[in-house]
């Protein structure tokens, strides 16, 4: 028998579960969709450790709009459904315009409190959608909650549709025009729900906001003038793209505001006097003239810079290897194809958009030399407000593939600007693990001093000293403040960082580093986490760096920050409902809700994370991963009621223990498949533990009725808790142990819900 608890603003049945399954759904679209636009948005124009503190903080808006209807019962009333989600819509597309015109310099968080009232006023705007959207989704669940099962199912799978349409709307539409699109569904929903006024401002609004598509590129830019004219612009799920024009020679590859390539002018001729070809910054002409036919693989090959220095060396094979589609298809048959001398056109280069790691692993004793100058962004991708970005491409493992990638006698050349000394560390420890004799042989370590930048050479044999010295420019005296080893160092020099560490090892240094040392893991692949909290002090908050490059600890800083406020703030006011008259959640349902929640998110967080390294890093991974995890516990919800209480939690244990342990396997067994090889395998054994996380919420909702609302509010609250702490495990840890703490909280919620006795 359908619920006979939703009514029209007219009193009248709303159509039933069908309907109700609807509305949830595409609220529930909307608002995941928003915060991965969002994610993409804030980390693009005020980087990503700073999106990850407003995000956090925004999304517990969610748990509040569920907590306010338990503290204002008449929020719950249907007939306020329609305006509820009309505001909803308004404030998905005006909160992030108004808080990109607010001239925010988070790097002022601590040290104004000015800026700490923009600051508070920015997470207020943002989580105003998700307070209105919780009102909507908690009373659906509360007036309705003898019908649980299928709504939330509606809930779950929405969200996973949601996931895929914020990624493909934004590859399609550019990411100003999908922040308009995603409120449509909001405003269908109203619609659904609405006569007279209310259907006519919905339909009103949806007409409004197709009306300013052709404007949401401006309306969506901060009011900051750009230092160099922007002659082409482009922002999709991986990057906000802009070509600047430096003069009619030079252009430059702009990445989230943040990382940079250069695009050299060319007219497609290398038959030309050496004095008038390109001069890289970090030439490897030596290197390259060392082998008759060389094959060369760009590490993120960006704008073509180190494309163009292989091909007029003369090497035989360019790999051009960039993460970013769009900036290949510039490249190939786009905007830059004509200004680059169509050079992704010869027929010696090979453009391949995907992730270095994943291709590199393919490959046996193949490249006689891998390229590579900074060859990743700061910027998180699309992968909500729950990820600060980690990187594959710099952890000991990595150093292994590129080993192993490399001719008998071939080199790799990787720089860049701040994370040379721990990628010391791994290439000693890898080359240690590969059972390379005196793997310091192997290794050098220049430093730049004019670039601010160093670089290591990894040889697959033994570096003789005249490569050394001639590998990048001659080591002459004369040109020593632009040039010199930091290891093997000069006498002078000996004492110096990377000296010490290649010397002596990374521990007996780390004690008088202001970074952390210690080697990155696939395990643990949080390579620009270098902040330290011995370096951690009052007098350094006068202006906060986004980064850690010179050790203080900014990410783990914000994560404290973040608890803070949940510990002293939104677990107090879910716990106010105690205080007044009505029905009580049971203290064991508190708990129950609030670790379920915790390690619903720890495990979802830890599987992003992991199967990056196996599908490589990419917006689609996201979409396949989150989509297909939302979607089978959508499922599994829905068949809640055919297994016990204990069996879903047994089985995500079993699971999670199967995956620790199988894992390393796993990866090594699809290195060398198709990407949608890797994608369907990876997505069919993620299913499994979907389907049975999403039976705990339901399970908990029978025990107590009406009152989920209460437990979504908690619930809410506790997602929030577990995506921020268990960066804390992972950076410290790594994602075995952080997943485990997800375990832990799975089974204790297991034993409060064991059993057929009820809880109210």
């Amino acid at each position: 028998m359908e619920s006979t608890n939703n009514y029209t603003p007219t009193g009248k049945p709303m159509g039933g579960l069908l309907k109700s399954s609807a509305i949830i759904f595409m609220l529930s679209a909307s608002l995941i969709s928003m915060e991965v636009i969002w994610t993409r948005v804030f980390s693009a124009e005020y980087f990503y450790t700073f999106a990850f503190l407003v995000l956090s903080l925004s999304i517990l808006g969610l748990g509040l709009g569920a907590l306010s209807i338990r503290l204002f019962p008449k929020l719950k009333n249907p007939k306020s459904y329609p305006l509820t989600l009309i505001i909803t819509s308004v404030l998905m597309v005006v909160s992030p315009l108004l808080v990109l015109k607010m001239d925010i310099d988070f790097t002022q968080l601590f040290s104004s409190g000015y800026m700490a009232l923009k600051v508070l006023a920015t997470v207020i705007l943002l989580s105003s959608s998700f307070f209105t959207g919780g009102i909507v989704l908690s009373s659906y669940f509360s007036r309705s909650h003898e019908k649980l099962q299928a709504l939330y199912t509606a809930d779950l799978i929405g969200a996973g549709f949601g996931i895929v349409m914020s990624v493909l709307l934004m590859n399609i539409f550019q990411t100003h025009m999908a922040l308009f699109i995603i409120a449509i569904p909001v405003l269908i929903s109203a619609l659904m729900l609405s006569k007279g006024l209310h259907k006519i401002w919905s339909g009103a609004l949806v007409i409004a906001i197709f009306a300013l598509l052709p404007f949401s590129k401006d309306l969506l830019k901060r009011d900051k003038p750009e230092r160099v004219p922007v002659i082409f612009e482009h922002w999709n799920a991986m990057a906000k793209i802009k070509i600047q024009k430096y003069d009619d020679r030079y252009w430059n590859l702009n990445i989230d505001n943040a990382a940079n390539s250069p695009i050299i002018g060319f007219d497609g001729n290398f038959n030309v006097h050496d004095s008038l070809k390109y001069q890289p910054n970090l030439p490897v002409s030596n290197l390259i003239h060392r082998f008759d036919s060389c094959v060369f693989l760009s590490l993120g090959a960006g704008g073509g810079g180190d494309v163009i220095h292989a091909l007029q060396e003369n090497a035989a094979e360019v790999h051009a290897v960039e993460v970013n589609p769009y900036i290949n298809k510039m490249m190939t048959d786009g905007f830059l194809k004509d200004f680059s001398g169509n050079i992704y056109n010869d027929k010696r280069v090979k453009v391949i958009s995907e992730d270095a790691r994943t291709y590199v692993r393919r490959f046996d004793n193949k490249f006689d030399i891998i390229y590579s100058l900074s060859s990743n962004t700061f910027s998180a991708m699309a992968s909500g407000s729950f990820a600060l970005a980690e990187n594959y491409i710099f952890t000991k493992e990595a150093f292994k593939d590129y080993y192993n990638s490399l001719s008998d006698n071939g080199f790799l050349f990787m720089e860049h600007q701040f994370y040379v000394p721990r990628m010391v560390t791994e290439v000693i420890e890898a080359l240690s693990e590969l059972g390379i004799e005196n793997p310091k042989d192997h290794l050098a370590v220049y430093n730049l001093p004019s670039m601010r930048r160093k670089a290591i050479i990894m040889g697959k044999k033994p570096l003789t000293e005249e490569i050394r010295q001639n590998a990048i420019f001659p080591l002459l005296p004369e040109y020593h403040r632009y040039i010199h080893l930091l290891y093997p160092a000069a006498d002078s020099l000996k004492n110096n960082l990377v000296n010490r560490i290649v010397e002596n090892g990374w521990k007996s240094v780390q004690a008088d580093s202001p970074i952390d040392l210690s080697p990155c893991t696939d395990n643990r692949p949080f390579i620009a986490q270098l902040g330290l909290m011995k370096n951690y002090s009052s007098e350094k908050l006068e202006k906060v760096a986004p980064y850690e490059f010179m050790g203080f600890p900014i990410s783990k800083l914000l994560i404290i920050i973040i608890l803070i406020i949940i510990g002293a703030v939104i677990i107090p006011l879910n716990i106010i409902p105690y205080f007044k008259k009505g029905p009580k959640l049971p203290a064991k349902g508190f708990l129950y809700f609030f670790l379920i929640g915790f390690a619903y998110m720890v495990v979802e967080v830890i599987l992003i994370q992991k199967y990056t390294l196996v599908i490589g890093a990419s917006s689609y991974t996201l979409m396949s991963i989150l989509f297909v995890l939302l979607l089978s516990s959508g499922i599994g919800s829905r068949f809640a009621h055919k297994f016990n209480n204990s069996t879903p939690f047994m089985l995500i244990a079993m699971w999670v223990v199967a995956d620790i342990a199988f894992f390393p396997f796993f990866g090594d067994m699809l290195a060398s498949s198709s990407l949608f090889t890797r994608i369907a395998c990876s997505l069919l054994w993620i299913m499994p533990v979907g389907f049975f996380m999403g039976m705990p919420f339901v399970k908990g909702g029978k025990k107590v009725g009406e009152l989920i609302d209460w437990g979504f509010a908690v619930n809410g609250a506790a997602s929030v808790v577990g995506s921020v702490l268990v960066l804390v495990l992972a950076f410290n840890y790594g994602f075995n142990i952080a997943i485990f703490a997800g375990v832990v909280a799975y089974f204790i919620a297991m034993l409060l819900i064991k059993g057929k006795k009820e809880w109210l």
